[in-house]
Parts: C-alpha cells; structure tokens; sequence
C-alpha cells in the first residue's frame, strides 16, 4: 500500500491541488490527504499540535516556520503568484475596477460586498478599503465571513461582490470573476510548500514537493487562476 501524505494547504490552492493530488497518485505517488484552509487558521492549527507532513501558505509564513526549526528550509518551493479579484453572480453585469476611481465607484455602488476575516486577501481588502478612506462605508454595509469561499454569498444574493483570491473565487460555481483588482495597487501574493520537520513521510513527501514545483504543474496551475 502506498503511503500517505498529509497535507495542509492555504485555501488558494484548493482546486490546483486537488486536480495534481489525483495526478501524482496515477503517476504511481503516495495517496493525498489534503486540507485546506486560510494561512493563519493553519498556523493555528499547527501550533496546537496537529500533525502534517507536507504545509502549503503564504511565503512569509512558510519562512517563519523554516526559521523556527518547524519546516525543513531546504525542501520549501515557491508554487505560485496569486491575485485579489471581484466576481459576481453569473448573468450580472461586470463591473468596471480598471482603476483605482473605476474601483472605488464599484465598491461604494454596490449593496453589499462580501470577503472574508482570514487569509491574505481579506487582510489585504481591509487594508486596501482603509487607504482608500471608504473603509466606514464599505463595512456598513459588507458581508464579512470569518473563513470560507466569499462568493457563495454571491450565489444566495446576500452580496453583490465577492473580494478574495481568483483561483478562490473559480471554486465556486454560479459565479464570473470579473478580474483582479487594479495589480498597480496590490502586491501578488505568493504561496510556497515545504516539509515539516516533524514528519516521517521524508521520501514521498519531497516527491510531491518537487512535482509540485515541476514544469509539469504549470498547467494546473494556470487553470485554476494562479501564476506559476
């Protein structure tokens, strides 16, 4: 029986992983258990003592984590680039966010926006929303979800846009992404893998890391909206 890797990845990765987990196993790797969930809810969860071999997050958490001894630094790989977008519900109009004023029009036009507590692009909205100086006004009227897929409040019409990373608003059927916030006012963020020190799975886990890494996962990677 092939062993198994246990796997803890950011939300973000959710649909690559899951399309090259199958992958590697096919190919003759070692069976996936994935997770997923935000950065810090992971961290979290780590620092409670759950077990894993492989961790898959944002780079500065990833690094933090090789500096204290808890990631192998030589295994980590950066995977992918990742940007913030809107969508809405499927059939709406798309609206403009060419802009820094276009976006700002957007936002304030809309009912209500919807992104989430955790994880870097709700961290990364906050902060947007308050330089912006309209934080008041968006929060008044947002749908803030502690953890999860924003657009499915797309799909309930409890909003009429959802803020997160693209490759996580593609995971959610009914729904258009209508792009990525102007890139000149965000900064991409990157998710990178590593093995932990703790895990005794050191063979087939650094299979999947460098798989994971390969040329051969552009394609998925692309797919789900991230950039290799």
């Amino acid at each position: 029986m092939a062993k198994m890797v246990r796997v803890l990845s950011t939300l973000a990765l959710k649909g690559a992983v899951g399309n090259l987990a199958a992958r590697f196993e096919t190919e003759g790797g070692a069976r996936i258990d994935a997770d997923f969930a935000p950065t810090l809810a992971l961290l979290e969860r780590l620092r409670g003592g759950e077990g894993a071999d492989v961790v898959i997050l944002t780079k500065q958490a990833l690094d933090d984590l090789a500096a204290q001894g808890t990631v192998i630094a030589a295994s980590c790989a950066d995977l992918a680039r990742s940007f913030v977008g809107i969508a809405v519900k499927a059939g709406a109009e798309h609206p403009d966010i060419a802009t820094e004023a276009a976006l700002r029009a957007t936002l304030l036009g809309a009912r209500s926006v919807a992104y989430s507590r955790l994880g870097a692009s709700g961290i990364f909205f906050t902060q947007l929303i308050a330089r912006m100086g309209i934080a008041a006004d968006i929060n008044a009227r947002a749908k803030i979800i502690p953890q999860g897929f924003t657009a499915e409040l797309l799909v309930s019409d409890a909003a009429d846009l959802a803020v997160q990373q693209i490759s996580e608003l593609k995971l959610v059927g009914g729904v258009e992404v209508v792009g990525p916030i102007p890139r000149e006012m965000q900064r991409p963020a990157i998710f990178s893998a590593g093995r932990l020190a703790a895990s005794n799975n050191v063979a087939p886990s650094d299979r999947l890391l460098k798989f994971l890494a390969s040329p051969e996962a552009v394609p998925a990677l692309r797919e789900s909206g991230l950039e290799p």
